[in-house]
């Protein structure tokens, strides 16, 4: 009975993921197949493609900057241990472009936006609006869950390319200002390393991220408990949810595009 326990407790952890993520497929796939079904909301889905993107904008662009700056400081620092300073503009530019770039991107806006969703979603149905548009004979997933997902998906991608541009800067400015490099020198090793794989990986990335912050942020949402107490617990679920699956994503992606 001793060795039984923690199987025991090992096999209920593993069924109940293989549960959740059971929910999240069958999710994910009545969402997908309620894309390509009238009836659309435009109006909803603009708003919320304001509501995601347009707002996300600042909290996504301060966090490129630092993190640009930062890396060059770290690269230079690095380098300057077997005399690679001068691979500083190329590393900063790889890095924000594959990897840095969307990552902290889809974590920004899931900690912003998956927290909103599910936070406004929960409450709407604790106070049973979701059970009164069911009575108006509109299916809460279009009205709800299409445009969010779909504004997410469409909205991460562009902010992860001005968050690209913009830790860029960050890693330019500080490589002039603070490690003594050439202005010129700087953008044209930046312009010279990047491919457009590398842009077009990362913005395939951003879409992926946006579409799983959007899709927990609804899923947590639609199944908050009663209460004050179950809108909050749904919030931190969609939060780490959606941080989790980000990171693991990523891998997933870099693996197939940059295997070889």
């Amino acid at each position: 009975m001793i060795l039984v326990a923690p199987l025991r407790a090992i096999g209920q952890t593993a069924l109940q993921i293989l549960a959740l993520l059971g929910r999240i497929v069958l999710f994910a796939g009545d969402v997908l197949a309620a894309m390509v079904r009238p009836p659309f909301y435009p109006r909803e889905f603009g708003h919320q493609l304001l509501q995601i993107g347009w707002y996300s904008l600042p909290v996504v662009g301060l966090t490129a900057l630092f993190t640009g700056g930062a890396l060059a400081l770290q690269i230079y620092s690095g380098g300057a241990r077997f005399n690679a300073e001068a691979v500083v503009p190329s590393i900063v530019a790889i890095g924000m472009v594959r990897e840095l770039g969307p990552v902290l991107g889809g974590l920004m806006v899931a900690a912003r936006v998956a927290s909103s969703i599910a936070a406004e979603i929960g409450t709407m149905k604790v106070t049973e609006q979701i059970d009164a548009l069911v009575t108006l004979s509109t299916d809460p997933t279009r009205y709800l869950v299409v445009p969010r997902v779909l504004a997410a998906t469409l909205a991460v991608p562009v902010l992860v390319g001005v968050g690209d541009a913009i830790g860029i800067m960050g890693g330019w400015m500080v490589g002039v200002s603070r490690l003594g490099f050439n202005s010129a020198g700087y953008l044209a090793n930046t312009l010279d390393i990047i491919e457009f794989w590398d842009v077009g990986s990362g913005l395939v990335k951003g879409a992926a991220f946006g579409f799983i912050v959007a899709l927990m942020g609804c899923l947590h949402g639609l199944n908050s408990g009663r209460g004050a107490q179950g809108v909050g617990r749904a919030t931190k679920s969609a939060v780490v949810a959606a941080s989790v699956m980000i990171l693991a994503a990523n891998y997933l992606l870099t693996e197939v595009f940059f295997s070889a």
